[in-house]
């Protein structure tokens, strides 16, 4: 078994006034030779955007852009005629493929909007842009692992074009339960969103994560009440 933990403070940090962003891996300004991916997992933004604020239409290709909020709205608007507002509890997934472009912003004037942005390579480049955005049945995520993203068009959540699946919980103090990979030869990486959780015996506390690869099985436990995001990624391509 191979373990990397990630403590929350040795993230990048990139405070813009409006935009205040913490980088799990090497991003915009902040590089890292040690943090350029997990895997097929290339970015892991922390962000938190300001009321009335937001980021200006801008352009992507060939990556799979999940949007998770935590706290607030986020309104989005992009090339292929999307305009939509993505709630906390809900989640959003962008193939960018051949290319599109989007904005995104806080539509509120009195509440910041929190929010995690993650960047998967996809499977397969070039293929055509495409939109998705489901409201998520929160209750699900109680003492479980609850399915949010596949590779599946027909199974559970959200689908992208990698081989990942991600899980979002929300587990009672003492409460433990073990996850099995889905595939072979992939890697764990999971990102405590809040409280105390421990990961095959390490301690996790607030937005510490910890990418774990060669073992087939995990099991978490939260020392206190905790969300957390569990992520399956492929380690190669």
């Amino acid at each position: 078994m191979k373990v990397i933990l990630h403590k929350a403070n040795s993230r990048g940090h990139a405070d813009h006034g409006w935009l205040n962003a913490y980088h799990s891996f090497s991003f915009a300004s902040w590089y890292n030779s040690e943090r350029i991916q997990f895997g097929m997992l290339r970015v892991l933004n922390d962000d938190t955007v300001a009321a009335g604020m937001g980021f200006g239409t801008h352009p992507h290709d060939n990556m799979e852009i999940i949007t998770i909020p935590l706290e607030g709205d986020l309104a989005h608007k992009d090339s292929m005629g999307n305009e939509s507002t993505i709630k906390t509890g809900d989640v959003q997934v962008m193939s960018a493929g051949t290319g599109i472009q989007h904005s995104e912003f806080n539509p509120n004037a009195d509440q910041q909007t929190k929010l995690f942005q993650i960047w998967l390579f996809p499977k397969y480049r070039n293929v055509e842009p495409r939109y998705q955005q489901i409201t998520l049945d929160v209750a699900k995520q109680k003492n479980n692992f609850a399915q949010i993203l596949s590779p599946n068009t027909n199974d559970e959540g959200v689908w992208i074009y990698q081989d990942a699946w991600f899980y979002l919980s929300d587990f009672d103090k003492d409460f433990s339960k073990k996850l099995t990979l889905k595939k072979e030869g992939s890697g764990f990486y999971i990102m405590n969103i809040a409280g105390e959780i421990e990961v095959n015996g390490k301690k996790l506390e607030k937005r510490d994560a910890i990418g774990i690869e060669k073992t087939n099985e995990i099991e978490i436990k939260a020392n206190t009440n905790a969300k957390f995001l569990v992520m399956e990624i492929p380690m190669e391509q």
